[in-house]
């Protein structure tokens, strides 16, 4: 049996914990689908560096979540323009299963409405060669979850800027593949809000699939609810479960000069070396700063404590705060 779960909430930390729950909790005789939506937020592949992923002052500065998500591939954006589609269903025998199987019901039901969606390379659809849709799957003993995105109104400067990685990167873990990418909204037949466009999708797949509705026992929510405070809204998931890497960062300041740092960062987020280059002035050295970073992590309420006021000792005319920008930002 393919059953429909309605899911209104639109917290990210909580929608991707959902998703794990349904996945680990659902009964495995029956398959299941979901339509939800994010508040703003950026959706980190689980093998990526999330700080060579986005904008870092952006995000912070916006308010924008940061969440890791059990499947591969790259970073995306989500805003209430966003739909996002969720199928968990059995593999067979093996651990994979196409991704245009997944695709092929969303794209007819796209067709429907006069949009001519291609499904298009191996996790993505096209309208006019422009990414409309990504997708991804996880799989874990013969059981898949497929998830993709549908851009049907969202705001594509802000995706520009926030998956805009500033800081320079070096690792083994996997970047983002940057595509042009456009909304659906403007190849509809008939103009809808985002709203209504979910409700005409859910009507479409509802019936093309021949689904059911499933309710979630509070049981199931409490367990979402856990894995959302204990996994997906943490920085040890969400930054700390980075691959370790190399990371550059440079910023001029005004009566200070060219600060550069140099960190390597390794598993679970800490510093674990940290060097500063510039045309500064300072009365002390700066690897003894260096020093005190290291063995802690690359998060702003952790360094905060590290980072001595008296930081115009080792660069002459900088402040604490503005040591913190270029650590973090």
């Amino acid at each position: 049996m393919f059953y429909y779960i309605e899911n209104y909430h639109t917290n990210p930390y909580f929608n991707l914990a959902l998703e794990q729950a349904v996945f680990d909790r659902l009964d495995r005789q029956h398959s299941y689908c979901m339509l939800w939506q994010n508040d703003n937020a950026v959706i980190i592949g689980k093998h990526q560096i999330t700080e060579a992923e986005i904008n870092r002052h952006l995000v912070d500065s916006r308010g924008i979540c940061v969440v890791r998500r059990l499947s591969g591939g790259g970073a995306v954006y989500h805003d209430l323009g966003n739909i996002n589609f969720t199928f968990i269903t059995d593999a067979g025998t093996g651990n994979d299963i196409s991704f245009a199987a997944f695709c092929k019901p969303v794209q007819q039901a796209l067709l429907s409405f006069g949009v001519s969606a291609v499904i298009s390379g191996r996790n993505d659809m096209t309208v006019n060669q422009c990414k409309i849709s990504g997708n991804a799957q996880y799989s874990r003993e013969n059981r898949v979850m497929h998830h993709g995105t549908l851009l049907y109104d969202t705001d594509l400067t802000m995706l520009s800027q926030a998956l805009t990685g500033g800081a320079k990167v070096e690792s083994p873990g996997i970047a983002s593949v940057r595509s042009r990418v456009t909304n659906i909204r403007p190849y509809m037949h008939t103009d809808m809000p985002s709203d209504m466009f979910r409700s005409a999708l859910r009507d479409f797949l509802f019936a093309a699939l021949d689904m059911r509705e499933y309710t979630l026992s509070a049981d199931d929510m409490a367990a979402a609810e856990t894995l959302r405070d204990r996994v997906y809204s943490q920085w040890d998931w969400n930054y700390g479960a980075s691959p370790p890497y190399n990371v550059r960062k440079s910023r001029r300041i005004e009566g200070c000069g060219t600060v550069e740092v140099l960190l390597n960062v390794g598993k679970s987020g800490i510093i674990e070396n940290a060097a500063f280059h510039g045309d500064f002035f300072g009365t002390d050295d700066p690897a003894d700063l260096a020093a005190l970073l290291a063995g802690h992590r690359l998060e702003r309420e952790e360094l905060a404590k590290m980072v001595p006021g008296t930081v115009s000792r080792y660069f002459h005319n900088m402040e604490a705060a503005e040591l913190l920008e270029l650590l973090l930002d």
